[in-house]
């Protein structure tokens, strides 16, 4: 008995000393991963009440938001980091919770599994531990200012202030764990001198980064009078400090194209935060390079940098390692796509990977030939590049592929006139609504202290919205994408859904030359366990433009398949 006891008594002592060490492992989590929000030195901002002066325009002081007849919604902010973050909180305060539940439900998504966002929750919580280290404090005072008005919907996740750290590093998130952007393939170009219509800076983008449609229904134009640095305009999203497209008062310009990452081993900047504070300390190319070489980031990035003092464009090509200036050996125009081009990247293995890999290089050869198609560019035909939707030699390659410039995702285009300090936004969809022109001389000289909801854009320099918008191609395209959306929730749920022929001919007649539409029905087929179909379509699948060499070679395994399991039972 007294043997019995023993073992007890000893399991009973394990049990307690297990629970302690689990308890302190606990504790010590919680220590680690919490981030104390900063210490502002005047509060007063949070007195601060906001005005609704109409349906749709909100101000407080001399700031204000307001929706444009366009669908674009604009906002103009001043002040020091905490009271611009406290009145964009104040202001955007729904429109925040409509961005963070986008973003929510977008990554519910994409990780179906409860257990993956636990798991994931956690190791961004540590992974991020240090992150306000790499921010510098104006940033850390506004984004703190903004946190305080986050929907209370969303503390499961995380305390505010920490979340909001969190989503501005978002980009840098989903590059390091998935090694492939939310950003799909952004593409950017400059043309400066005998290149352009009026011989003067003119650079376009396409930001393609997808977190769902309902994240980019809201796009926002934020114009910006910090109380240190330049006045500057940004194209954003309701609670996003960061910069990924933006000019700022002398003609410079800063976009971003991400590229293949090394792995990373610890948080850094978030690289959206870089490119702000380029955009709001410097006004030329020389001193962009010095703020970003001084910058540690942990994603490997394109900056794209115009500029209207050097009168050209460059692209700062920064990895976790090193930084470059790449300057082109065009003497005109510069192209930049998601791979590097500097002689330091010459034999990197991870940007070699990434030429070969993806659609990168292929928009590079396609844009490329598209500029030298126009002797003299201008503001028309930089519209009317981005809106480009076929492949090299302008073949068709079906609507949506990541091998168009114009992928139909994107959440903005933007074309920079910096000698005019002119700036051309897309209005919903995608690239396809109208580009709306604003002339920042004008907007920084009447929006300050607007008390009358008026429009600031430029009415008769807007360029129309793409004919295609209103075509019976675009209605195939809608169709498409719920079809795709519907066998996506079949394959992943695993649910029956027998389908008649004229259906599926419904479905290929959406989209019929592009690889992805035979691709999804060749799963479907497979999953239904009919595996000559499935071949079939798998194979019609290899006969189109498809996106990345890995999607190919995803197919032509799964082809090998069915034939080797078709012979075995031969």
């Amino acid at each position: 008995m007294s043997f019995v006891k023993k073992i007890l008594r000893g399991l009973f002592y394990s049990f307690f000393v297990f629970t302690d060490i689990l308890f302190l492992l606990m504790v010590w989590f919680i220590i680690a991963v919490t981030i104390k929000p900063p210490v502002p030195t005047d509060l007063s901002a949070l007195q601060l009440v906001r005005k609704q002066v109409s349906s749709d325009f909100y101000t407080i002081n001399n700031n204000w938001l307001k929706k444009s007849d366009t669908g674009l919604w604009e906002m103009y902010l001043e002040g020091d980091g905490f009271e611009r973050g406290v009145t964009e909180g104040k202001l955007a305060e729904e429109l925040m919770e409509k961005q963070e539940m986008a973003f929510v439900n977008q990554l519910k998504k994409m990780i179906p599994s409860q257990g993956m966002l636990n798991y994931l929750k956690f190791f961004i919580s540590f992974f991020n531990r240090h992150l306000d280290h790499y921010i510098i404090e104006e940033y850390k005072q506004e984004i703190y200012g903004e946190s305080i008005y986050l929907s209370d919907k969303f503390d499961f996740i995380a305390p505010k202030y920490y979340r909001k750290l969190n989503y501005h590093a978002a980009h840098d998130i989903g590059h390091a764990l998935q090694d492939k952007n939310m950003t799909v393939g952004c593409t950017a170009f400059g043309a400066w001198a005998d290149k352009t219509d009026d011989n003067t800076l003119l650079i376009g983008r396409n930001f393609d980064f997808n977190v769902g449609e309902e994240f980019a229904e809201n796009k926002m134009v934020d114009f910006v009078k910090p109380k240190t640095g330049y006045k500057l305009m940004m194209i954003s999203w309701a609670g996003m400090i960061g910069t990924v497209s933006g000019m700022n008062e002398k003609g410079l310009t800063v976009t971003l194209n991400a590229a293949k990452s090394e792995i990373p081993t610890s948080a850094a900047a978030p690289i959206s935060l870089v490119a702000r504070e380029i955009l709001q300390f410097a006004k030329n190319i020389k001193e962009a390079m010095a703020i970003a070489e001084k910058r540690k980031t942990f994603v490997s990035e394109s900056i794209f940098i115009g500029s209207l003092e050097d009168n050209r464009t460059a692209t700062i090509e920064k990895t976790p390692s090193k930084t470059e200036l790449f300057e082109t050996p065009e003497k005109n125009f510069i192209i930049c796509a998601n791979h590097y081009q500097g002689k330091a990247f010459e034999n990197d293995v991870i940007n070699q990977q990434n030429i070969k890999n993806s659609s990168s290089e292929y928009r590079y050869i396609h844009l490329h030939s598209l500029i030298n198609q126009y002797p003299k560019l201008s503001v028309a035909d930089a519209a009317f590049i981005l809106r480009n939707q076929q492949g090299i030699d302008e073949k068709n390659i079906g609507m949506g592929n990541e091998k168009s410039l114009n992928q139909l995702i994107c959440h903005h285009s933007v074309i920079f006139k910096p000698a005019r300090l002119q700036v051309w936004v897309s209005a919903n969809p995608y690239q396809l609504g109208q580009y709306v022109c604003y002339d920042l001389n004008k907007v920084f000289a009447e929006a300050p202290g607007m008390k009358i909801k008026k429009e600031l854009y430029e009415r008769e320099l807007n360029i129309p919205a793409d004919e295609f918008l209103f075509s019976d191609k675009y209605k195939k395209f809608v169709a498409f994408k719920k079809f795709r959306e519907a066998f996506s929730y079949k394959h992943h749920h695993k649910i029956e859904f027998p389908l008649k022929a004229e259906r599926i001919q419904q479905f290929i007649d959406c989209n019929p030359e592009y690889w992805e539409t035979y691709f999804i029905l060749g799963n479907y087929f497979y999953d239904e366990n009919k595996k000559d179909e499935a071949l079939k379509y798998f194979t019609i699948s290899l006969t189109k433009e498809i996106t990345t060499l890995p999607e190919k070679e995803k197919i032509v395994k799964l082809i090998s398949e069915i034939k080797n399991s078709s012979q075995s039972k031969n």
